[in-house]
This record gives C-alpha cells, structure tokens and sequence, in this order.
C-alpha cells in the first residue's frame, strides 16, 4: 500500500514538473506586445494661452425721449434688426405743431416791425441833414431799428427751437443693430430725457473682453504692435474648440492694482449674428514663440501623481520610462519643455500593453500628428 502511495506522488509530481516548464516555454515563445511609437518632433512653435472672456459690443444705447408727451406709436417690432434713421416711437405731435405756428406767428411780427424800424431809420437819415429832427430822435430810431433786428433774431431762434421739438416726436434709431423690447407702450407718457424707451445694439462686429495676468502680458507684448495685431481664438459655450477668428485691437493702458491684471479686447465679425452681448467666451492668444519646440502627441503622456512620463523606445526595442516637464498644449500636441529631444522614439497607443519598464515591444512606427498619418492614408 504504501508503495503504490508513493508511486502516485510521483506520477503527480512529474506531471506538475511538466506542467510548468510548458508554460515557461510557453511564456518564452509569447510575441512582444504590439506599440504604435513616433518620432519626437523639434520645430517652431508659437504657444497659445486660454482665457475666459465676456463679449460686448462696440456701441450700446438707452433709447429716451428728447421730448415729453403721450406715446402714439411703437413703430417696430421687438428683437428686429434696424438700421440707422428707422422710426421707433412717435409721441403725439400736435401739442408742438401749434408752438411752431406760434413762433412762426412772433416770427412774422418781429419782421414787421424791424420793415417799420429801418423804414424810419433811414428817413431819420434825410431829415437830420435838414436838421428836420434832433440829433437824439435820429440815435433814438435807429436804436429802435437794431432793437428790431434782434427781436426777430430771436424769434428765428424760436421758431428753429419749435422745428426741433416737432422733429423730436418722431424716435429714430441712432445707429444700426437689434432693438430690444419696448419699455413704454401705446398711450403711455415719456417724460423727456428720463423714460426709458428700448435699447439697441449694434451687432457686427462685436467685442470680446479678457482679462491677463502681467507675466502673460510681459511676454505677449511684442505680439501686439502699431503695425501688427495678433490673431485670437474664441469659443461659445457648448462648441467644440475655437471655431471662431478674431483680431486683437486694444490693451488697457493700465494694470488693476486690485487683481494684477490687464485688459484686452478683441474684435470679432458676427455677420450671422452668433454672438450677443454679455455671452461668456473662450479665448486663445498667442503668448510665446518658440524657435525649437520639442512636441509629443497627449496621448503619449502619462501621469504618476505630480508627474508626468513617457515611455521611450530605445535601439533593442524595449521600453524605459522617462520623467518630461510639460508645457502647453498645441492642439494634439504638447510642448516638451525639459526630458526628451528629438528624433527619439515614444509609445503613442497601446500604452495599456506595457506593465514595466523594460518590456521589449514590436514597434510601429506612425505619425506623432494624428492629420499627417490622415494625409499618408489618403495618398495611398
């Protein structure tokens, strides 16, 4: 019995001592994982830095009467474009057409009599060379003529003042945009230069705001020049990217003391209107250019807590992992700032396939931009 018992415990020992050394040959003879690896690239780069912006535009008016009395019309409707010289309000007008009768009557008045003045001005004029008159009656008419003169002077005034307040009962738009909604309806009373009327924008092109912070400012100066203005990127909530282009126009003249930082203002075309005033925007300038920048594809750039990595392929085609300080990002790429230069080769996709440094790989090798393995596949 008992050698039958140890004969099983050898058979099973024998077959377990098999059993492991299949696998270790099996485990030798397993292909090395399959990697994409591109090229570290090196060329010039100008850097771009995002900043949250608000959009405003270029002219804003508070639409209010120049006259008081009770609204007869609202003449548009409300959110519509308008152009400059539309009508938008009436205010009734016939109180201010009976002033312009009236001073065109004190007109004519005035003008009668400075006809009688002169009249007897200049037959003060004859009659004092025939010593006909006293020296003081001949000084008292003509002093009655220039009296004349300035009483129609005024009435001129007047009747031009009257002309003035006709013509502003009709409310037109000062300049083109969108009107908002009317504030006062038909029937109501606008009391001169206080009742609100509507607003109106103007719409194309329109400004973006942003602010920086002033090492930012320091180095994106020479940017912005008398001669040259920058380009900048802008996105609206909910789209993808910086699908629209503008152009930087003005910096502020003086840094806040409060927030250390300094305004800038972009300007945008709106010709569909996309942008309306007090929208939130996403803005990219150009802050820095670089002459050699050392450039990776994101995706090949890990994280380890505080650090970043990447895992370099080296001539035997096994993997290290290398420490980088990353800078900005460049669409899909990012800039290198310390830890690799170019020509050397990094792992780009199946990242997930290594669980070590040292690992031997079977290299691919693809494009570090995503658009020129496009353009390869497309030319084949």
């Amino acid at each position: 019995m008992v050698r039958i018992l140890k004969t099983t415990l050898l058979v099973l020992a024998a077959t377990a001592l098999a059993a492991c050394g299949a696998d270790k040959q099996g485990a030798r003879q397993a292909p090395p994982p399959v990697v994409e690896v591109a090229q570290v690239l090196a060329e010039p780069a100008t850097l771009w830095n995002d900043f949250t912006g608000r959009v405003a535009a270029p002219e804003t008016v508070e639409l209010r009467p120049r006259v008081s009395g009770y609204l007869e019309q609202v003449a548009f409707t409300e959110g519509e474009l308008v152009q400059r010289g539309d009508l938008l309000f009436s205010i009734d007008p016939r109180p201010y057409r009976a002033r312009e009768r009236a001073a065109q009557a004190e007109l004519a008045s005035a003008r009668s009599q400075l006809t009688l003045a002169r009249s007897q001005a200049e037959r003060a004029q004859q009659l004092l060379k025939s010593r006909a008159i006293s020296r003081d009656e001949f000084d008292r008419r003509n002093a009655t003529r220039d009296s004349a003169k300035a009483a129609v002077d005024a009435a001129e005034a007047a009747l031009e003042n009257a002309r003035l307040d006709l013509q502003y009962t009709q409310v037109e738009a000062p300049i083109s945009g969108r009107v908002g909604r009317a504030f006062i309806t038909r029937g109501n009373l606008a009391s001169a230069d206080q009742t609100l009327l509507t607003t109106l924008v103007s719409v194309d092109p329109m400004y973006v705001y942003f602010e920086s912070d002033q090492q930012t400012f320091v180095a994106s100066r020479s940017f912005f020049t008398p001669e040259q203005h920058p380009e900048v990127r802008v996105g609206l909530a909910g789209e993808p990217g910086f699908p629209h282009r503008g152009q930087l126009d003005f910096i502020d003249n003086r840094l806040n003391s409060h927030t250390g930082t300094i305004q800038f203002r972009a300007v945008i075309p709106n010709p569909t209107g996309t942008f309306k005033p007090g929208q939130f925007a996403r803005v990219q300038m150009p802050t820095e250019q670089l002459s050699r920048a050392v450039l990776v594809n994101r995706k090949a750039v890990l994280t380890d807590q505080d650090r970043r990595f990447v895992y370099v392929v080296d001539g035997e085609n096994r993997v290290a992992r290398r420490e980088v300080e990353a800078g900005p990002q460049m669409d899909e790429l990012v800039v290198i700032r310390r830890g690799l230069d170019s020509g050397e080769r990094i792992v780009v996709n199946g990242l997930q396939k290594i669980f070590a440094a040292g690992v031997q790989v079977e290299p691919q090798l693809v494009q570090m931009r995503a658009q020129d393995s496009d353009r390869q596949l497309a030319a084949r």
